[in-house]
């Protein structure tokens, strides 16, 4: 869809960000993602582009090799009639893959294989649940099936075979001929096939489908986001006005390369020759250790991991020594406040007065030798823990709460957040690490604009005030696949995509979130809450884990609270009481206690009263009435999270709706 020009302004790219596009490798003449890799190949021939030190073997890819490989994987695909299958539709696309797998080097070859080949791929974990996956296959018109291995391909099912998939293809080397009466291949048998002849060019341009990204679907059927080889390489040629890797940076890839954002953010370091380490929960503190990475792209969730295992730290010193640190981080916090009010880097509609900036400066020198003293004892250890060379944690996917925010600040470790949605490819926003102001979005990338508006009248709002956020862009998507009414309400004629998130703009173009519109909790006095900023304020207590605002159509707001059990069973000790849990002993010589006994929800309701009221902007309303402590974490793997570890609001609704009703 074409964006035609409007009133509204467009962030406009300083000289200082063109002057930083000029030190990133241009791929601007490219009319297709997989034009890339030639050039790659030859910049960075011997550089290591895929590693996984994890598999068995380990894997080492270099740039030359990775493109032999993508290019073989096309020619493969190919040689087995990719091209020559027949389409389940009448739709100009290109033929779709569905690409069913997990974080691997093996799904880099086979996506970009996919694209190069002349196809368009439809991707999904292999994790998702099966009927989503059965829909997304049909739906899509997918006629070849790539699958992460024939776990997956039996979780498929006999229903599979009623589909038009004509070619099953096993990024495994496990031998299955036939699957039903459909050909397999393995995934070595594709890669040898693309020797016997030579690679058809395919005629894409930037208007042309490159891939089907199919939404949570948490309410309804999910929808199938149509991304062109244009929008994805918006991406690429503009997000070196935010960072500028160089050749043989390390980045940790953590993230489900299926989803927008892993996915687009792999694309770009790879394209600027950076070395790229698959990591896992499991090994990432190993990792930081071992390979000392530059970069590391995650979402907040990841990030309170990581603050989460410094406290665990912090609280296992003596008490003294627990006292001196929390004293040095009160210290620091005041010493980067006065400092961002002198920078005028400050999360308000207007930059500070002169006056305010001196006393913010004053404040700043004032604690200065205390924070310094911190980096001494403190800081530079905590920096270690991520191997030392840190340059930026990128973080996306959704909001990082302010603590967060000041305690990486306070220990030197620079994280700049970027904003968008699956349907902008993602990234349409991003702080610059010259321009990092904590708590904001940060300013549009080149090319893209953002207004806000009212979310009843429409009609464009000022500087400051809160409203819907709409985008547009060269990688606002080309609509929703087969579905021309939600394509419709998406986007209207003029070309803005309707975010769905509810933010405001500064005077200097920062775009500030508050949380997403069909978020918005309505109590019975008429006031609007948006849960996020109040949820993440409560997780600074260090005995919340995880926490879900409640409240539509009531008096107050309600909690449902997952405790850090480390932290309760720790407090408990100290106060001489066991904890009973399922399936724990104890010991009979302290009081036992359980979750749902005074003691604990007294402990937890003045958690959520301190937090809560210093919170900024706290109003009466923001007040936490009932809570409920649960036992189950919300997971990937209870359906309570996504892939990206964002709570899914409805299903824990859904889920716990007898309690939520109970405690009102």
């Amino acid at each position: 869809m074409k964006n035609p020009a409007s009133s509204a302004s467009s962030y406009k790219m300083s000289d200082l960000e063109r002057e930083k596009l000029k030190l990133v490798v241009d791929y601007s003449f490219a009319q297709s993602l997989p034009e890339i890799w030639p050039i790659a190949a030859q910049k960075f021939a011997n550089a290591i582009a895929l590693h996984d030190p994890h598999s068995k073997p380990e894997i080492v890819l270099t740039y030359a090799q990775l493109y032999q490989q993508i290019q073989q994987f096309a020619t493969g695909l190919q040689a087995n009639g990719l091209l020559s299958l027949t389409q389940s539709d009448d739709s100009s696309d290109p033929p779709r893959v569905a690409l069913i797998s997990d974080n691997s080097y093996r799904w880099m070859i086979a996506d970009q294989g996919i694209m190069m080949a002349g196809a368009a791929d439809v991707v999904r974990s292999s994790a998702a649940e099966t009927e989503e996956l059965l829909y997304i296959i049909e739906h899509s018109g997918s006629t070849v099936l790539v699958v992460e291995d024939v776990k997956t391909l039996k979780k498929l099912g006999d229903r599979l075979l009623k589909l038009p998939i004509q070619l099953i293809v096993l990024l495994t080397d496990e031998q299955l001929e036939t699957f039903g009466e459909i050909k397999v291949l393995n995934f070595s048998q594709v890669m040898a096939a693309g020797t016997s002849q030579e690679l058809k060019s395919a005629n894409q341009n930037h208007n042309t489908l490159a891939t089907l990204l199919y939404t949570s679907g948490t309410t309804g059927k999910p929808k199938g986001v149509r991304l062109t080889h244009g929008n994805l390489l918006h991406q690429l040629t503009t997000l070196g006005a935010v960072i500028q890797p160089h050749v043989g940076d390390i980045a940790l890839s953590i993230l489900p390369t299926w989803h927008t954002f892993g996915r687009t953010a792999e694309y770009y370091v790879l394209s600027q020759g950076c070395h790229q380490i698959y990591t896992t929960i499991r090994y990432i503190k190993q990792d930081f250790k071992d390979f000392k990475p530059q970069y590391m792209i995650g979402v907040p969730r990841l990030l309170e991991s990581v603050y989460e295992g410094v406290q665990k730290k912090f609280r296992e010193q003596p008490a003294n020594k627990q006292k001196l640190v929390n004293n040095l981080l009160e210290f620091s916090q005041r010493h980067i406040q006065g400092k961002g009010i002198w920078q005028g880097l400050v999360l308000k509609p207007h930059p500070p007065a002169l006056g305010e900036k001196l006393l913010g400066g004053l404040q700043a020198i004032i604690y200065w030798p205390l924070h310094f003293l911190g980096e001494k004892l403190v800081y530079k250890t905590v920096r270690e823990a991520t191997g030392g060379r840190m340059k930026y944690f990128i973080s996306g996917g959704g909001s990082l709460a302010m603590h967060l925010e000041n305690f990486y600040q306070i220990v030197g470790l620079e994280i700049l957040v970027g904003y968008g949605l699956t349907e902008t490819s993602p990234v349409t926003h991003a702080r610059r690490y010259w321009h990092n102001i904590r708590g904001s979005a940060g300013q549009p990338i080149p090319g893209t604009e953002a207004k806000i508006v009212d979310p009843e009248t429409r009609q464009p709002l000022p500087v400051g005030k809160t409203g819907i956020v709409l985008l547009r862009g060269p990688q606002v998507m080309q609509g929703y696949y087969k579905n021309p009414e939600a394509t419709k309400k998406a986007i209207d004629p003029e070309g803005w995509f309707d975010s769905g998130d509810l933010g405001w703009l500064t005077e200097n173009n920062d775009l500030v979130l508050t949380g997403r519109q069909k978020d918005t909790i309505v109590l019975t006095n008429g006031e609007n809450i948006e849960p996020q900023p109040i949820e993440d304020a409560c997780l600074r207590s260090v005995y919340i884990d995880q926490i879900m605002l409640v409240g539509q159509d009531q008096r107050s707001l309600g909690a449902l609270i997952v405790p850090n059990m480390e932290a309760l069973k720790q407090w408990a000790l100290s106060q001489n009481l066991q904890l009973v849990l399922p399936n724990e002993t104890f010991s009979a010589d302290h009081e036992q206690i359980k979750l749902d006994s005074k003691i604990v929800q007294e402990l937890f309701r003045k958690e959520l009263t301190r937090e809560v009221q210093n919170r900024p902007g706290f109003r009466p309303d923001d007040r936490i009435g009932p809570l409920r402590l649960l036992e189950e974490p919300f997971s990937i793997e209870n359906g309570m999270l996504t892939q990206t570890l964002k709570v899914r609001r409805p299903v824990v609704m859904e889920r716990y709706r007898d309690m939520i009703d109970g405690m009102f």
